[in-house]
């Protein structure tokens, strides 16, 4: 995947969001420090990154599970 690449609905912030960056700066200090493992940097990124973009989803449409139109409890698919 590309940076200009459409990234998909939530749990996944979009790639310009700066929590983001501030997570993603973080493990890779986290990993040259020797604070942490690669693994234990990735895995922290990953969750808290999954997090980011659950908030990003419910600011940009509250209601919604997800970016997008569709309401809470709405059929999917």
């Amino acid at each position: 995947m590309t940076p200009d690449s459409q990234m998909p609905s939530p749990p996944f912030p979009s790639t310009d969001n700066a929590v983001l960056g501030l997570i993603v700066g973080g493990a890779i200090e986290s990993v040259r420090s020797g604070e942490a493992t690669v693994e234990e940097a990735i895995l922290h990124a990953a969750v808290h990154g999954r997090y980011e973009g659950h908030v990003q989803g419910e600011d940009e449409c509250p209601g919604c599970d997800f970016r997008g139109g569709l309401a809470k409890d709405s059929a999917r698919g």
